[in-house]
């Protein structure tokens, strides 16, 4: 690898040259961050110290809130500390690393929320036998399917950008590593490999949207048989789920279901899917859902009434 670049750090752009900028963006994605990783640490210690751990929904909103936790952990610190400083720089370790770290958190974020899907679907058109078949033990398969699936498409993703020699300029156009930017930068030939990324990601995205369209279809046409109050009632319940899907999805289509090439519109879009998702999606999952409400005041309280008697 040493022969086939000649720098050891590259140079991030950021979201902005101006100062008062980057000042009113510290002081937001610093309270984005610390809300961010409140919410869900407050999400998944209620669920594990719950009722709401033995029941499959929750048990896989848990790991959700733990890939939320992971996947910003890998950029919003580093951008939160080069809001502060002139020049921002990140090594090139630290750079693949960043690569590989993102693409394996974000992959299995997408996989649970497909296994979400089919379990929301296993639910509503399965009710009689929903324990049966979501049992623990499926559920971890489920689980360690997605952290493979995460695996795979990182090492796929990691394997071609970690080849590809690094000689000229070294400044990344983004507040990341993003792999779009670093092909730009790469002194060589990129086409086949941004086709190949592309492809890649858009093959993951082709199967997921089809589980995720195939899963609501179904609910969908399940629920005509209902009532109107017991359609209100499994909707009210994939509703979340739906909401979390498309702020996430939207924006990562943008980014990588499109020619290998950069936009200025990239970091904003970045943005969405590295910071304010994560941040939304305690919020969306506790504010009309009534048991995670009740386990988090169970919880919490029974910790402050033995604190006191401590």
């Amino acid at each position: 690898m040493e022969s086939q670049r000649n720098i050891s750090e590259f140079i991030l752009t950021g979201l902005s040259y101006d100062h008062n900028v980057q000042i009113f963006c510290f002081g937001l994605f610093l309270l984005c961050y610390a809300v961010l990783l409140l919410g869900n640490l407050l999400v998944l210690v209620s669920i594990r110290c719950s009722f709401l751990i033995h029941q499959p929904m929750y048990y896989f909103l848990s790991h959700l809130s733990t890939m939320d936790i992971c996947y910003t952990s890998c950029v919003t610190p580093k951008l939160i500390g080069d809001l502060l400083v002139t020049t921002k720089t990140i090594s090139y370790d630290s750079c693949m690393l960043q690569v590989f770290s993102m693409h394996f958190f974000g992959m299995i974020e997408v996989f649970i929320l497909t296994v979400m899907a089919f379990d929301r679907c296993v639910a509503i058109c399965k009710p009689l036998h929903y324990m049966v078949i979501m049992n623990r033990t499926r559920c971890n398969l489920l689980v360690l399917a997605a952290w493979t699936g995460g695996a795979v498409h990182s090492f796929s993703q990691f394997s071609m950008i970690i080849w590809l020699p690094f000689c000229g300029p070294n400044e990344i156009d983004h507040y990341y590593c993003a792999i779009f930017p670093l092909l730009k930068v790469a002194c060589t030939n990129t086409y086949i490999i941004g086709f190949l990324i592309v492809a890649n990601s858009g093959m993951v995205a082709l199967v997921t949207f089809v589980l995720l369209f195939g899963s609501y279809v179904i609910i969908l046409f399940t629920l005509r048989n209902h009532s109107a109050e017991g359609r209100r009632k499994a909707l009210s319940t994939c509703g979340s789920h739906i909401t979390v899907v498309v702020l996430f999805f939207g924006p990562s289509i943008f980014a990588y279901l499109r020619p290998p090439t950069t936009y200025p519109e990239d970091k904003i879009f970045s943005l969405f899917y590295t910071v304010f998702v994560p941040m939304l999606n305690p919020l969306i999952y506790t504010l009309r859902n009534n048991e995670m409400k009740k386990a988090m005041k169970i919880v919490w309280c029974q910790k402050v009434f033995f604190r006191r008697k401590t």
